[in-house]
């Protein structure tokens, strides 16, 4: 609704869209954390893995960079697949569901999403099919030789990285590893990829730094993290693509993000704000809240009143968003706008307590319009407010100090008449 009343930007924004997947990915991993037992940094790993093996067959430039993005978000569409379709069952067959099935869903999903992402080269069943088994077995009984070839490599990466998780560090690992790719070359996995892994990994020490965490230097060292220049539509799909994955966290919360994004940047365009400072704040809005995804939804969805302790953790959600997206490269403006909608003018905000002098505009048109928005969206617990009432409540929160009084005051003005 409040995206359509946008008027159409010419001017293009730059960014580190590597970067930014890469950010995500880490929330990604403290979703699959909460299910099976996934360390942080899956999907670099996975990513690391996947370019290394690229080498055997001298993949380079545009498709390593593309590789890489799809490494980085294979799992894109977790939180909508859980949400969707594991709701109704319990953590442990969640859980269950996850491990063994391996479910085509969450790739049919994966691969609608990713339509969003400005790839360079065709990726197209890459996501859909990173599941897939050599022999025919897995989800779509596709098998290797209709397979993409970078879905193939994802796919081993991904088991690998899984099964080196749970078995342990050093040479008993390395020799599991050794033992389960020779085990199923021809079954789960096709020799050509099997082969690209011992040329990548030749022994155990080239596979520690996965265990250091010395690869992620190693990782954008192969990767340069070079800003792309996006036109307005392209940086509205990418800033929508990673809203709906934070949304899909939570059924109490289904479009905040995107509400968020939209209305900052049509109060933004209403108050005079050129093309660009327009996108980065929808870019902003549909980013603050990445930080919840490293949050239980126990705590997001509790529909009591939440503990002291409780609080705080919810609290942490702020500072989350602040470290996920300081990875994104010369993102430090998008990320403080972002991180700071919690702050209160009087300094008793969150995450780091900044004081009037220490917030500008755009991180105050932020944390208004994140409280315009939550009151007004309808959840399964309450009914959204009327405009009147929320900005009622937004000028009683000025008058205490908390948000800026010109800003509440020109909200009611831009979506009074709407």
């Amino acid at each position: 609704m409040y995206y359509d009343r946008i008027i159409p930007m010419k001017e293009e924004l730059s960014i580190d869209i590597i970067g930014l997947a890469g950010a995500y990915s880490y929330a990604l991993d403290c979703i699959e954390a909460e299910l099976v037992n996934i360390k942080n940094k899956h999907g670099k790993r996975v990513a690391y893995i996947s370019i290394c093996m690229a080498e055997y067959w001298k993949i380079q430039g545009d498709e390593l960079q593309d590789l890489a993005m799809c490494a980085l978000l294979h799992d894109n569409a977790l939180t909508q697949y859980i949400s969707e379709e594991l709701k109704k069952d319990s953590v442990i067959n969640c859980k269950k569901d996850l491990s063994e099935k391996k479910t085509n869903l969450h790739c049919i999903y994966g691969e609608k999403n990713i339509t969003k992402i400005p790839f360079k080269t065709d990726v197209s069943n890459v996501i859909l099919y990173h599941h897939e088994h050599a022999d025919g077995t897995g989800p779509f009984q596709k098998k290797w030789n209709e397979i993409p070839l970078f879905a193939r490599i994802i796919h081993l990466a991904d088991t690998i990285d899984i099964i080196g998780n749970n078995t342990g560090s050093g040479n008993n690992s390395w020799n599991f590893i050794c033992q389960y790719l020779l085990k199923n070359r021809d079954g789960l996995f096709d020799s050509e990829c099997v082969n690209a892994f011992f040329h990548a990994f030749t022994h155990s020490e080239s596979f520690i730094c996965l265990r250091d965490n010395s690869f992620e230097t190693k990782l954008w060292e192969i990767i340069p993290r070079q800003k792309q220049v996006f036109d307005w539509k392209t940086c509205k799909n990418v800033a929508d693509f990673f809203a709906k994955i934070v949304d899909y966290k939570s059924s109490f919360t289904s479009r905040h993000s995107i509400g968020v994004a939209e209305k900052a940047a049509f109060f933004a365009q209403y108050i005079g704000y050129d093309s660009i400072n327009v996108q980065k704040i929808y870019l902003a809005g549909a980013l603050h809240d990445i930080g919840k995804m490293a949050v239980g939804n126990e705590i997001l969805e509790k529909p009591d009143k939440l503990t002291d302790d409780e609080f705080s953790k919810m609290k942490n959600h702020a500072g989350y968003t602040y470290l996920i997206l300081s990875e994104v490269n010369d993102f430090e403006e998008i990320r403080d706008w972002a991180a700071f909608h919690h702050e209160k003018l009087n300094g008793k905000g969150y995450p780091f307590g900044k004081t009037a002098a220490e917030l500008n505009e755009p991180e105050r048109i932020m944390a208004c319009i994140d409280i315009y928005q939550a009151l007004t969206e309808d959840r399964p617990y309450k009914k959204g407010l009327s405009h009147e009432k929320t900005c009622e409540i937004l000028d009683d929160m000025a008058q205490k100090g908390f948000v800026d009084s010109d800003i509440s005051k020109k909200i009611r003005e831009c979506f009074g008449g709407i």
